[in-house]
Parts: structure tokens; C-alpha cells; sequence
């Protein structure tokens, strides 16, 4: 009988482990400039952490909680990555700052913003970093893009589908799904 093996939890985040891949959804919005273009560019620039191994259409979304500004284009993305939470985290803000992000005013208008949805089964809580994502199950631009890739991916706290979370959803946040461009509607 072999012994089990202990793994040091600081040595995955240096990466010492890091050919353990992970899947992991992502949302992304843009309601600045061309947010069309945005996604596409964001779509791109996600395969330096990992395999874009999905994408959702692209959603048409009223904003939320700051309702003064234009309207969001929403989409969902499935990454396969050897990256581990924090180091995907900062791959993720490193491609936002790029992309021209500022943030000057929360819940307000940008060019780009990238959330971690789920990664794997994982359930994480440090400074700075909540996955999965705390408010994703109450809201319809990220559900209704996310059941598109991945409708029956339990969410590792509600142990709920994602199509039941947003079959759940009151109804109001009005999403619809528009026509695909560029990257949107590829891998």
C-alpha cells in the first residue's frame, strides 16, 4: 500500500504543479467604444492563460445596479489552463490594464471587464479574490451566456445547475442574445 502523497499548497501557486489543467468559466462585458471588438480582443488575449475551449454568443444586457449607462455586450468563455487562481487573476487584470481598463467608478461604464465564474470545483476565499464569483447566481447577463457553454455545471456551493440557476432568477435584467461576430462565433 503506497502512502499519500501531501502537497505543499504554496508550491501550486508558484506553479511548481502547474501542468494540472483546469477548466474554468469566465464572464466578460464591455459597454465602451466598439464592445463588440472588445470581446473579440479579450477572446484573444485569454489564450496567452489558456485554450479558449468555448464561447458563448455574444448578449445584448441592460446594466445592472448603476442603470445610467449604456448598455453591456456580454459574453461567456470555457478556458482550459494549467494556471492556478491567482496567477490566472493577474493574467486577467494584466489584459484589462492593456485593453485600456480603468477603474474610476464601481458598477460604471468600461471597456472591458473579465470575471472568474468557476474555476473547476473550487471553492476560494482570500483577499481579492472570491470564486466562484459571489453574485453570479443573481444575475441574468452572466447565467444566461454561461448556460449557453455550460448549462449543466453545478456551482460547488449551491450545488445547483447553472440552468437552474438562472431558470431560478426573478424576472427583470433584460438580456437578448444577438448575432455573434468575429471570435464570438469560433474557438
Amino acid at each position: 500500500m503506497q502512502a499519500k502523497r501531501l502537497v505543499d499548497l504554496s508550491s501550486l501557486e508558484t506553479g511548481k504543479y502547474s501542468n494540472v489543467h483546469k477548466l474554468v468559466y469566465l464572464s466578460l462585458g464591455s459597454n465602451l467604444g466598439d464592445p463588440a471588438a472588445n470581446l473579440n480582443t479579450a477572446i484573444t488575449g485569454l489564450r496567452a492563460l489558456g485554450e479558449v475551449a468555448a464561447v458563448s454568443s455574444f448578449y445584448e444586457t441592460e446594466p445592472v445596479e448603476l442603470t445610467a449607462q449604456p448598455w453591456f455586450l456580454n459574453c461567456a468563455i470555457k478556458l482550459d489552463t494549467e494556471k492556478m487562481p491567482k496567477q490566472l487573476m493577474s493574467g486577467i487584470l494584466d489584459l484589462e490594464k492593456e485593453m485600456g481598463r480603468r477603474r474610476q467608478q464601481n458598477k460604471g461604464p468600461r471597456i472591458i471587464d473579465i470575471d472568474i465564474l468557476l474555476f473547476g470545483s473550487s471553492i476560494i476565499e482570500t483577499k481579492g479574490l472570491t470564486i466562484p464569483h459571489p453574485a453570479m447566481h443573481q444575475r441574468r447577463f452572466v447565467l444566461e451566456p454561461l448556460a449557453e457553454i455550460a448549462s449543466e455545471v453545478r456551482h460547488p456551493v449551491f450545488k445547483r445547475t447553472v440552468r437552474e440557476l438562472r431558470d431560478a432568477l426573478p424576472p427583470g435584467q433584460a438580456v437578448r442574445r444577438i448575432q455573434a461576430s468575429g471570435l464570438g462565433s469560433q474557438v
